[in-house]
């Protein structure tokens, strides 16, 4: 729901919307890049799929975990060809794909197959260097930290910086927030591994002059219940009904809170913001009116935010 606006229906996922929206700065690296450390996280990439728009708007997953570029891109170098090899290779199956094409009617999905080719092709050289954290300063790199999710903020500035238009970021693999057992050792953790690089990462764009053209969301599914789960008592069930998240940067009103839970922080009672909201107002942010950036899929026009969703102003500066 988070990422595509819908629970249930197979949707365009927002890094999509935007790449299609958009379109690329830089045709040697992806237009949406997805960093989660040690595999997929639930439901794995229907996050960030493509669903009807073009295949190329789909998201491209990184396992963050490594270092090594060849391990952090599966496949990314071809040890066996040169690259003169691998053009004149590429070029025929990208004329034996036409010749099918041809003989066929509009086919989306072989479109993009031939598009990732090319992209591939390409991204052998950018990608190695944009992944290549040896290159940045030795007062950054500490400034960021060691750990992985430093290093997921310090690759996404550097992507930032070569014109990647969405970055996705996740803690880890499966659901490393979901805790209904344990939460506050677990909670602790998590807020103190992230707490330092997400104010590197902050401190870093505002240095380079980029915080105020990047817009930056934290932010997850759900919140959890204000009281303790059964049967260890030491854990939060999920809840929908009232959580939080924060947005920074390009056109967000700093210190803002919008909103308020009842007096058990159960439940949204005051200024709610509906998932359609969130996404119409970063739309906003980025230059789109979300009741425009639609595609036309099996007979009507689909949008991200449906059919409703409001640009919360009170948070814009």
């Amino acid at each position: 729901l988070m990422n595509c606006g819908d629970g249930r229906l197979s949707r365009p996922s927002f890094g999509a919307w935007v790449n299609y929206g958009l379109g690329t700065e830089n045709r040697n690296l992806p237009g949406f890049i997805v960093m989660c450390p040690g595999g997929y996280p639930i439901v794995a990439t229907q996050n960030w799929r493509s669903s009807f728009l073009p295949g190329a708007c789909q998201g491209t997953y990184l396992d963050s975990n490594h270092t090594d570029i060849d391990k952090l891109i599966a496949n990314i170098r071809n040890t066996k060809l040169t690259l003169e090899e691998q053009r004149r290779q590429l070029d025929l199956v990208k004329r034996l794909n036409e010749l099918h094409a041809e003989q066929r009617q509009h086919v989306p999905l072989l479109e993009a197959r031939i598009q990732s080719f090319e992209l591939a092709y390409r991204m052998q050289s950018e990608a190695a260097e944009a992944f290549d954290l040896n290159r940045e300063p030795q007062h950054i790199r500490e400034m960021y930290g060691s750990g992985t999710h430093g290093r997921q903020l310090l690759i996404t500035r550097r992507l930032i910086e070569r014109g990647v238009r969405f970055i996705q970021i996740w803690s880890g693999a499966g659901q490393p927030w979901d805790n209904h057992d344990g939460l506050q050792a677990q909670h602790l953790k998590l807020a103190t591994d992230w707490d330092g690089p997400i104010a590197a990462f902050l401190t870093d764009l505002k240095q380079r002059g980029l915080f105020d053209e990047t817009l930056i969301l934290w932010g997850g599914e759900f919140g959890r219940t204000p009281v303790a789960e059964l049967p260890g008592l030491s854990g939060r069930d999920h809840n929908h009904y009232g959580f939080s998240c924060w947005l920074a940067g390009g056109g967000i009103k700093g210190g803002t809170v919008h909103g308020a839970t009842d007096d058990f922080g159960f439940q949204a009672v005051e200024n709610p913001v509906h998932v359609h909201d969130l996404h119409a107002t970063m739309l906003h942010l980025l230059g789109f009116d979300h009741e425009r950036l639609t595609y036309r899929y099996a007979g009507r026009d689909f949008r991200l935010t449906d059919v409703s969703g409001r640009v919360v102003r009170e948070i814009l500066a």
